[in-house]
């Protein structure tokens, strides 16, 4: 098959460090080339792949205040739609502008929504032919025919297990409310462990008030935003990562890699996590600060071992790279 894989464009696929969007473009990109499938992968210049690469920006508009992401989108998909009818399968990474564009493409679209930042851009998908994949169960909407469900996969060569770690408590993602930084705060705080933080900040005012008062390099930490080498020493280093999430979270990258270095995760019981985490074996969910406290110590004391054997069983990318070449095969069929 030829295939183009349309990543977003708000930072390098892959990602330097954050860009969970990219991320997974990057992972399935490379997947399918390992596959033997030919893949053009639309993404930035500084973009990394071993297939071939189109682009039209020279790297990611998050990092550059001059570039407006909204032009360079709309140039972006543009490309990638003058060149569709060269393809089997134009396979979309970038939200609901593509869908604009629904009937115009030259090959079958699929779209990954990576998550639905309002309810304002469904009507967007609503009118699209496209071929819809959700990243969890819990993230779909009644409004929206899928074709399947496919969570995403991690390469776990980038994640060392490790069967003992230290006390340390790690919580990893941006810093804004919805990710519940402060409350990982007051979680260690109550646990009396110690707290690596470790994101970009994303809400400076969430930040100031009720994330730097606290920071005083030993018992909270802030490490800023890691890449894959960082980001397995700091998980494989921790006793728990704490996932507080005050949103329903359509996936959660960071639990499933921490479970890739063996770490178990204490969530709050939204979105996919139920779906993510198996229940006193790869960490708890809860329902609040409090709760988290007292499964902080269980978890602890569950086996990395196992944590590290569900991430492997359920969470490779070659698992999800065999689920998406199911869809466009049968796609092909149809």
């Amino acid at each position: 098959m030829k295939i183009a894989i349309v990543s977003s464009v708000a930072w390098r696929t892959p990602p330097l460090d954050y860009g969970p969007w990219e991320r997974v473009a990057s992972l399935l990109t490379e997947g399918l080339i390992a596959r033997g499938e030919d893949v053009t992968l639309f993404a930035t210049a500084d973009s990394v792949t071993a297939g071939a690469l189109e682009s039209v920006l020279p790297h990611g508009y998050a990092s550059d205040p001059s570039m407006d992401g909204r032009v360079w989108e709309a140039m972006h998909i543009g490309h990638a739609l003058e060149r569709s009818g060269d393809f089997d399968i134009m396979h979309n990474h970038l939200d609901w502008l593509p869908l604009a564009f629904a009937d115009s493409w030259g090959a079958p679209l699929v779209t990954t929504i990576h998550g639905f930042s309002g309810p304002d851009i469904l009507p967007a998908y609503a009118r699209a032919a496209s071929n819809y994949v959700s990243i969890s169960d819990s993230d779909r909407s009644a409004e929206l025919d899928y074709l399947a469900t496919v969570h995403h996969g991690i390469d776990l060569g980038e994640f060392e297990a490790t069967t003992e770690a230290g006390d340390d408590l790690v919580v990893l993602g941006r810093i804004h409310p919805d990710k519940g930084t402060a409350d990982a705060i007051e979680i260690a705080r109550l646990a009396g462990r110690r707290l690596i933080i470790c994101g970009p900040v994303v809400d400076s005012r969430y930040f100031a008030e009720q994330v730097e008062p606290f920071l005083d390099d030993e018992r909270v930490v802030h490490l800023g935003s890691i890449g894959p080498a960082e980001r397995s020493r700091v998980l494989g280093a921790s006793a728990v990562l704490l996932h507080p999430i005050h949103f329903a979270e359509p996936f959660g990258l960071a639990v499933v890699e921490a479970m890739a270095c063996g770490t178990p995760v204490v969530a709050y019981r939204r979105g996919a996590m139920p779906e993510l985490i198996d229940e006193g074996v790869t960490g708890f969910t809860v329902l609040d600060a409090d709760s988290a406290v007292d499964a902080v110590g269980r978890a602890a004391a569950l086996d990395r071992a196992a944590v590290r054997a569900v991430a492997e069983r359920r969470f490779s990318v070659e698992r999800m790279t065999d689920e998406y070449l199911a869809i466009y095969r049968r796609l092909l069929v149809r």
